[in-house]
């Protein structure tokens, strides 16, 4: 009987794991031309609606490749941007979804490495592809995924 339970425990374990959703190939990387239009487009977007703020794109591997600040950005917002580029492109996913699954009580989503739980984190998608990531902080985290998503043509 122990080795039925056992079996499947594993079973549901596998299924699980397959059920699991595929995340997206990296592709080749960001360049400095191309992740400066992406700040561009961030910075009008928050210079529009009078926010100051950090912005940060980072290449697939999450090495920084573009960094501006506007006058006045919070000093803590620095460090931020840069987290939530990085964790967007090496976790190849926007960073709303580790606020909301620490929000439904997930798994220990917290204590992964390099995980930032706020909104503002996208990552950067080349024909179905991860190239890097854009990470906004200075404002709440919906203006700053607000922004980074205008940054990206995709709001």
């Amino acid at each position: 009987m122990r080795t039925i339970l056992v079996a499947a425990a594993l079973a549901a374990l596998t299924a699980g794991a397959s059920a699991q959703d595929k995340r997206p190939d990296y592709g080749t990387a960001v360049n400095a031309a191309g992740a400066k239009k992406i700040a561009a487009g961030v910075l009008a977007e928050c210079q529009k609606n009078g926010w100051n703020v950090a912005v940060a794109v980072v290449d697939n591997h999450g090495f920084l490749v573009y960094f501006e600040r506007m006058d006045n950005t919070q000093t803590a917002s620095m460090d931020i941007a840069v987290g939530k580029a990085r964790a967007a492109a090496t976790y190849r996913r926007p960073t709303r979804v580790f606020m909301e699954a620490i929000n439904k009580g997930g798994p220990a989503t917290a204590t992964l490495p390099g995980v930032f739980a706020s909104p503002g984190g996208v990552p950067i998608m080349v024909d179905g592809k991860v190239t890097g990531g854009v990470g906004v902080s200075g404002v709440t985290g919906d203006q700053d995924e607000q922004c980074a998503k205008a940054g990206l043509g995709t709001t």
